[in-house]
């Protein structure tokens, strides 16, 4: 089985593009789907039976969306915390994605600084890129850490 998505922490919480939210409830029984792309108008698969929330970032925001960041964050980390596999994605599983990842492994305590979640987050998907405004917002979240 070729998997395009990620599993971010202990094959509960996964990350990766739209694409791959078909794949992400059929191979891993993700029950709740957070949906990063403020383009969508459903969950990227629309027969899915699962929870989607959808928390509209801008990819190419002019500035930071912190409190938009930290709904995403929350939602993830509060299904994972009820027991429920989560799944998150943007339209491609770079940026957006990649910035609820490092805020996730930051607000689960699997790292101290941005830095070093941001490169955990990359060493799980490479194509992580997180863009000067997704930082910013992530730094207001995080203190600068």
């Amino acid at each position: 089985m070729q998997k395009n998505y990620q599993n971010l922490i202990d094959d509960k919480i996964f990350f990766g593009g739209a694409a791959d939210v078909v794949d992400m409830v059929k191979n891993e029984g993700v029950k709740v789907i957070v949906d990063l792309r403020g383009e969508a108008t459903e969950c990227a698969d629309p027969n899915a039976k699962v929870e989607w929330i959808k928390v509209p970032l801008g990819d190419d925001a002019e500035g930071p969306q912190d409190e938009l960041f930290q709904k995403a964050i929350n939602c993830v980390v509060e299904a994972y915390k009820s027991g429920k596999k989560v799944g998150f994605h943007c339209a491609g599983g770079g940026g957006r994605a990649g910035a609820v990842a490092a805020g996730t492994l930051m607000t689960l305590g699997k790292a101290t600084t941005l830095d070093e979640a941001e490169a955990m987050a990359k060493s799980i998907r490479p194509n992580v890129n997180i863009k000067s405004s997704q930082r910013e917002a992530l730094e207001k979240i995080f203190d600068g850490n």
